[in-house]
C-alpha cells in the first residue's frame, strides 16, 4: 500500500494547471482531496435492511402529468381497493375529469391562488388587464425534461411573461395535492388524518434524468410530504413501472386486445381491431363514473400465460412525454426485471397541440399569434380547450368535420391587428382543409385533424421501431399502450399496424388512470421490481498516484515530493449495468492529506460507459458528501484514516452515504443531487 501515501491539494503548490470545466478535487477546495485506499472493489451484497419498518396507513399516489394530473389512495389494510381523487368543480364538456388540468395560478404577489379547473376558470374571468397582473402557467412540467443544466434556481414563464421559480411552482402544486388527498381522508375516516400516517408516491418519467429527480423531490419536501429526516414517507415511482404493475392485475373484461387475430362473432380480424377501438371507447366512458377500482389479488389472465423469461414492452404515452421500457417476467414471484434501460422523448400529446399552433402561425400570422398571447393570455386559453375536446374527437375512421370555435376576442383582436378579417386571412392562406364557418368557427376536416397527429405519431412509432431492433427487444409477447395520449384511437391503430405482427397490442380501459393505480400499487409494495439497469454511469471523484505515461501531464499535481493524477473519475457503475434492488457499491478512501479536517467527496455521472476523467465531456456533478473530521481525538486515529463511501442503486433513485470510520460519523443523501453537510 506504500504507493498510496497521503498527499495533498494545497493549492500553493501546482505545477500545472489544468484547463477544465471542472476544478479538480484536489485544488477546488483547499485540501479535501480523497485517494482510494485500496484498489476499487465492488461488494453486491443486497443491503439486508433494504425493508422499511416504517408502517403508514395509506399510501397516496400523486400522477403529476404534464397536461393533467390527479392522485388515487389505498389503505394499507384494503390494499384491493384503489380510490380515485373527488371529482373536480368546473370540468370540461366532453372531456373527462378524473383528473385536473395541470395548471396553477398565483396571485400578482406571488402567493399561491388556485389550481387546476378553478385556476382556469378564475384566471378567465378576470378583466383582460388585470389577467396581465395574475401569473398563470401550464404544461411546466416539460421544462424538467428540456432544461439540461436543472438547478434548484431554474425558472419558468408564466402566461404574462413574468418569471417565477419552478422549485416554488412544484412546491405549491404538490402542497395543494396534499392538502386535497389529506382533506379527502380526513373526511372519510371521520377525524383528522395526520401527514405522518401517509406514505406518498410521486410519479415521473423512467427516461427523466437524475437531477430531475431530484428535483421532485425537494419540491415535495419543500411542500411538507416529507422531510430529508424522513426521506422513507416519500416514494418516486418511475411512470412505465407502475403502469406495468398495474398490467398484471388485469382481468380480461378490463381491457382492449387489438391483436385478436381470430374472427370474432363472424367478423374478420380487420373489423375485429375495429370493434375493439369501439370497444375501448366504451370502456373508457363507462369508467369515468367510477371513483373506486377493486384490484383482485390475483394475476390477470393476461400474465397468466406468462412464462419465466417472457418479455414485454410499456409503451406510456402522456402529454409531455413518450417512455418505453421493457420488461421481463422472473418467476416464482411474478417479479420484474428491467431489460432494457428506459428510452423515449418528448413525443406527448402536447406535440399536437404544437403542431395546431404551427397551423395557427401559417394562416393568421407568427406575428399575430405571439401578440395575441401575450396580450389576451386568457382567450389563448380558451382557444386551446376548445381545440383540446375536438382533439380528442380525431378518429380514423371520421368523416364529419370538427369545428373549433375562435373567442369573440380572438376575431376582435385579429380585425385591429391586421385591418381585415378572419374569413379573409383563410380564404387569402393556401391551407386546406381548414374553412371558416358562418357560426364562427374554424371547420377542420378529419385529414386536416389527423395531419396534426401525424408528426408526434411518427415519432413514436420511429422510436419503437429502433427499440424492436436491439436484441434483447426481439420475442416480445405484449406491447402494453397506456397513459392519457393512448386514448386517442390514432395513436392506437398506428401503434397496431406497424407491430401487431409482431406481439399483441393490449390497452388497458382505464387507460389514462393506469400510472396511477399502478404506482397506488407500487408504494405498497416497492420491491416488486427487483432488477433495474443503470441509466448512467457514477462515480467519484479523486487523486490517484501519477503515473508516467499514463496519466495526461496536465493533471499532475505535485505535493510534498508526491506525485499526483487529477480529477480521477474512480467508477462505481457503469451506464446499462443490471443492477439488483437494494445492490450496494462500497469504496474505502482516505484523506490526501492526513491533517485534513473535512472531506469532500464529489459524485459525478455520464451518459457514456467509458469515462475516466471528471473533466471529460458529458460528465456532470450529480451530488456531494462533505464529512467533518474533527471529533475524534489524535490517539485513536489511525494515520491512514479510512473514509468508506457507499452507493446503493437499483432503486428509482440512488442513495450515497460517506462513513468516517475512526468516528462512526456519517453523512447520506437520499439521491445524489444536492449538497449535504454535517
Amino acid at each position: 500500500m506504500a504507493d498510496k501515501e497521503a498527499g495533498g491539494g494545497d493549492p500553493g503548490s501546482r505545477e500545472t494547471v489544468p484547463t477544465s470545466a471542472y476544478s479538480s478535487p484536489a485544488r477546488s477546495l483547499g485540501d479535501t482531496g480523497i485517494t482510494p485506499l485500496s484498489p476499487s472493489h465492488i461488494v453486491n451484497d443486497a443491503d439486508p435492511n433494504v425493508s422499511e419498518q416504517q408502517t403508514f396507513l395509506v399510501v397516496v399516489a400523486i400522477d403529476f402529468g404534464t397536461t393533467s394530473s390527479g392522485y388515487a389512495y389505498s389503505f394499507t389494510k384494503e390494499p384491493e381497493c384503489i380510490h380515485v381523487m373527488r371529482r373536480w368543480e368546473g370540468g370540461d364538456p366532453g372531456v373527462s375529469n378524473q383528473k385536473t388540468p395541470t395548471t396553477i395560478l398565483l396571485t400578482p404577489e406571488r402567493k399561491f391562488h388556485s389550481f387546476g379547473y378553478a385556476a382556469r376558470d378564475f384566471y378567465h374571468d378576470l378583466d383582460p388587464n388585470e389577467a396581465k397582473q395574475w401569473l398563470y402557467l401550464e404544461k411546466f412540467k416539460m421544462k424538467l425534461h428540456t432544461t439540461g443544466d436543472l438547478t434548484m434556481d431554474t425558472d419558468l414563464t408564466a402566461a404574462n411573461g413574468k418569471k417565477v421559480k419552478a422549485l416554488e411552482i412544484f412546491a405549491y402544486a404538490l402542497q395543494y395535492f396534499k392538502e386535497q388527498a389529506l382533506k379527502e381522508l380526513s373526511d372519510q375516516a371521520g377525524s383528522e388524518f395526520e401527514n405522518s400516517d401517509v406514505r406518498w408516491v410521486i410519479t415521473v418519467p423512467a427516461i427523466w434524468k437524475q437531477p430531475a429527480k431530484q428535483f421532485m423531490r425537494q419540491a415535495a419536501y419543500q411542500a411538507g410530504l416529507a422531510s430529508p429526516e424522513n426521506s422513507e414517507q416519500l416514494i418516486i415511482a418511475l411512470e412505465p413501472e407502475a403502469a406495468s404493475i398495474y398490467c398484471r392485475k388485469l382481468r380480461l373484461h378490463q381491457m382492449t386486445d387489438l391483436s385478436s387475430k381470430a374472427a370474432v362473432n363472424g367478423y374478420s380480424s380487420s373489423d375485429t381491431v375495429g370493434a375493439g377501438f369501439a370497444q375501448a371507447k366504451e370502456h373508457i366512458r363507462r369508467n369515468r363514473q367510477s371513483r373506486t377500482f377493486l384490484v383482485e389479488n390475483v394475476i390477470g389472465e393476461i400474465w397468466s400465460e406468462l412464462e419465466e423469461g417472457d418479455k414485454y414492452v410499456v409503451v406510456d404515452s402522456g402529454g409531455g412525454t413518450v417512455d418505453l421500457t421493457v420488461h421481463q417476467i422472473r418467476l416464482p414471484e411474478g417479479h420484474l426485471k428491467e431489460l432494457y434501460k428506459a428510452t423515449g422523448g418528448p413525443y406527448g400529446s402536447l406535440g399536437v397541440d404544437y403542431e395546431f399552433e404551427k397551423l395557427l402561425c401559417k394562416i393568421f400570422g407568427e406575428d399575430f399569434i405571439e401578440q395575441f398571447k401575450i396580450k389576451r393570455p386568457a382567450a389563448w386559453v380558451d382557444l386551446m380547450i376548445a381545440f383540446e375536446s375536438r382533439k380528442r374527437a380525431a378518429a380514423p375512421d371520421r368523416t364529419n368535420p370538427l369545428n373549433i370555435t375562435l373567442p369573440f376576442s380572438f376575431i376582435d383582436y385579429y380585425k385591429k391587428f391586421r385591418g381585415h378579417s378572419v374569413e379573409h386571412a383563410l380564404r387569402k392562406s393556401n391551407v386546406d382543409f381548414v374553412k371558416w364557418s358562418s357560426q364562427g368557427m374554424l371547420r377542420m376536416s378529419p385529414d386536416a385533424m389527423n395531419a396534426l397527429f401525424k408528426p408526434t405519431i411518427d415519432s413514436i412509432i420511429e422510436h419503437l421501431r429502433d427499440l424492436f431492433q436491439k436484441p434483447e427487444v426481439s420475442t416480445v409477447k405484449f406491447l402494453f399502450l397506456v397513459g392519457g395520449f393512448a386514448e386517442a384511437p390514432l395513436l392506437q391503430q398506428a401503434v397496431q399496424a406497424a407491430f401487431g405482427d409482431k406481439c399483441r397490442v393490449i390497452i388497458p380501459q382505464d387507460v389514462g388512470l393506469t400510472i396511477l393505480k399502478g404506482a397506488v400499487l407500487f408504494g405498497l409494495d416497492p420491491a416488486v421490481i427487483k432488477v433495474r439497469r443503470s441509466p448512467l454511469t457514477y462515480g467519484v471523484g479523486v487523486l490517484n498516484r501519477y503515473v508516467e505515461g499514463k496519466h495526461p501531464p496536465e493533471k499532475l499535481l505535485v505535493k510534498d515530493g508526491t506525485r499526483w493524477c487529477t480529477d480521477v473519475f474512480d467508477k462505481f457503475i457503469s451506464a446499462d449495468q443490471s443492477v439488483a434492488l437494494g445492490e450496494l457499491v462500497k469504496r474505502s478512501y482516505t484523506p490526501a492529506k492526513p491533517s485534513q479536517l473535512v472531506i469532500v467527496i464529489n459524485i459525478y455521472s455520464s451518459e457514456l460507459d467509458d469515462v475516466s476523467f471528471i473533466t471529460d465531456p458529458g460528465v456532470k456533478k450529480c451530488g456531494t458528501l462533505r464529512l467533518d473530521l474533527t471529533g475524534a481525538s489524535s490517539t485513536n486515529v489511525p494515520a491512514r484514516r479510512e473514509i468508506q463511501t457507499l452507493m446503493q442503486f437499483g432503486d428509482t433513485e440512488i442513495k450515497a452515504t460517506a462513513i468516517d470510520i475512526a468516528t462512526s460519523k456519517s453523512v447520506k443523501e437520499p439521491t445524489a443531487g444536492k449538497e449535504s453537510r454535517t
